[in-house]
């Protein structure tokens, strides 16, 4: 069957159960655009290619399957490259289709010509320039199984303009020519039979152990392992920002989040152990702090599919390269036939409860006539929502606030941009949870700052009738800068306001199609919530106005050792303002 190459691409795409593309069409890609008016796979419009990675995330982060970008030559591919260098940093299945400029003319600077290969080879796991229509299918197959396995990310497929004019035979390479076809490629899924059992032998051994989990924990689908470890060795879990929702924070165990903005008792937990089974996580900077003084008295358990992460910022004393949820299967297995009895841990649990009770999340009540408290916000859209209630956040203030305060205790329900911390993340991200789980009620919880970024794409969901809730913590500054900038920098406050009317979030918002509503008053935030809530044919924005005073505690400074961690001043020894 003779087919041209846009037509083998898109039903390459149908063969590889692809639902879904975001994307915007452009020269270069424009003849892959005509077969997708006879596919059964749907196209979200976006209104900026940035737009359409971040949905691609936003997909792939609830559905696991990977998001697919669709975008053209040039500037359509420099637009993508913010999503892809955030879905490689936060290991996001991803496959992102760019048009080139046809074969005879790469290289002489033509109309929207880009070394899309070279600028995205750093921010993908795998990329390629097709050459030939008759290779566009393997390269489709190879992609996916790039972008899903090991450890997942984003892969690039760029195709110039002739290569999907020019005609092929149609052909769907099988199972075996596409594992032939990388040599190189062979993921190590299963963990070292001597390196587990070295590892339950610490384990059995530990009187101060804590799990420490990360986002490989929901890559693996390893959730379900991961509470019948922590059970079985009774330990504290800590969940890194990625990690929210692996493990139920309403389970006695859960001590929630680590690091520079984690909870008092994970923090402490963490530094006080005498071993950390670190699952599935890459001793992140903002957990560890001063690497040097990390957790200083703790052997080591690390679990990881990429053998690069195992010794890349803290020696493993165990180190086992393996899928997550076969190694903890495996650990659980080997643990209960060892018949091992785990030591008299309640001396640790005394230490880790007291850490709770003296030092929890705080932040001082709404004072009549000020501001609304961004904390009570978050918390009241939480207790409005079901428990499976998928919520998205930007970057800055507002996503330390969201991670700590919502209860997360079902896996991917929390989507965010971890490593690489893009603004502007949220509204996107939230499209593509959406159209990933429509069945499911999606909250963005946005800052000012972030929002201003994306909200274009606000008119991508009210065209495409796809109804989620953005809720803006609007304190009319750069929150996070504002933070360090008063604690840092000695209150210097240089480029950080952006004024809370300017622009009318309100008008903006309904411009686009959506239901949107201010808050000003305490008394009106749980009746306008119930109104976003009760809302399901088009997007809603709230604009709360918030508290530009309020910062995000506890906070461990930058290159700080996480034992000096600064907890809210209302907690420390006679309530004074310290900083430290």
């Amino acid at each position: 069957m003779q087919l041209t190459g846009a037509q083998a691409l898109i039903k390459s795409l149908e063969m590889e159960h692809t639902e879904v593309i975001f994307g915007l069409p452009g020269g270069a890609i424009l003849p892959a655009y005509d077969p997708l008016l006879d596919s059964p796979i749907r196209h979200v419009l976006v209104r900026h290619e940035q737009g359409a990675g971040h949905m691609a995330e936003g997909y792939a982060h609830v559905t696991g399957h990977p998001g697919v970008a669709m975008v053209t030559s040039g500037p359509g591919a420099t637009n993508l490259v913010t999503p892809l260098c955030d879905a490689y940093m936060d290991s996001v299945p991803m496959v992102a289709i760019t048009g080139q400029v046809a074969r005879s003319i790469i290289g002489t600077d033509a109309f929207q010509e880009g070394d899309t290969v070279g600028i995205t080879r750093s921010v993908t796991k795998h990329n390629d320039l097709v050459m030939r229509p008759e290779d566009i299918a393997l390269s489709v197959r190879q992609a996916f199984l790039l972008a899903t396995t090991g450890r997942p990310g984003p892969v690039l497929l760029d195709v110039p303009k002739d290569i999907l004019q020019a005609r092929t035979e149609w052909y769907w390479p099988n199972d075996d020519e596409v594992v032939a076809s990388l040599p190189g490629y062979k993921p190590n899924i299963k963990g070292h039979p001597r390196m587990v059992r070295e590892a339950v032998r610490l384990i059995s051994g530990s009187r101060r152990p804590v799990i420490y989990a990360g986002g490989g924990i929901l890559k693996a689908r390893a959730s379900e392992a991961l509470l019948k470890l922590a059970e079985l060795v009774d330990a504290p879990v800590v969940t890194t920002l990625m990690a929210r929702g692996a493990f139920p924070d309403s389970h006695r165990q859960c001590l929630g989040m680590p690091g520079m903005h984690g909870n008092y008792a994970a923090i402490m937990a963490m530094q006080e152990a005498d071993l950390l089974i670190a699952l599935g996580t890459r001793f992140d900077d903002r957990v560890t702090g001063r690497v040097g003084s990390f957790a200083p008295d703790a052997k080591v358990v690390h679990v990881d599919i990429d053998p690069a992460e195992l010794g890349k910022i803290r020696r493993p004393d165990v180190p086992i390269v393996g899928d997550c949820r076969l190694v903890i299967e495996e650990l659980v297995r080997v643990l209960m036939a060892s018949g091992d009895v785990q030591p008299d841990r309640s001396p640790w649990w005394a230490q880790v409860h007291d850490w709770s009770a003296r030092f929890p999340l705080h932040y001082e009540p709404q004072a009549e006539g000020d501001p609304l408290k961004p904390q009570a916000v978050i918390e009241a859209i939480r207790d409005a929502s079901s428990s499976e209630t998928t919520v998205v956040s930007g970057v800055g203030q507002h996503q330390m606030w969201t991670s700590q305060y919502w209860r997360f205790d079902h896996p991917y329900t929390w989507v965010n941009s971890g490593g690489l911390g893009t603004m502007g993340f949220a509204v996107p991200a939230a499209i593509g949870a959406k159209v990933g789980r429509p069945d499911r009620t999606v909250w963005a919880i946005d800052g000012d700052g972030c929002f201003q970024m994306t909200a274009q794409e606000l008119v991508t969901a009210s065209s495409e009738r796809i109804p989620i809730k953005v809720a803006i913590l609007n304190n009319a500054y750069l929150g996070m800068v504002r933070q360090w900038q008063e604690m840092f920098y000695e209150e210097r406050y240089s480029e950080v306001y952006l004024s809370p009317d300017l622009p009318d979030y309100v008008k903006w918002a309904e411009a686009m199609g959506c239901a949107a509503f201010r808050v000003e008053d305490a008394s009106d935030v749980g009746p306008v919530i119930d109104k976003a809530n009760a809302i399901d044919d088009r997007p809603v924005v709230i604009d709360f106005r918030t508290d530009s005073q309020e910062k995000v505690f506890p906070m461990v400074p930058a290159g700080a050792s996480n034992s000096d961690v600064v907890v809210h001043p209302a907690l420390r020894p006679g309530g004074e303002r310290v900083v430290q």
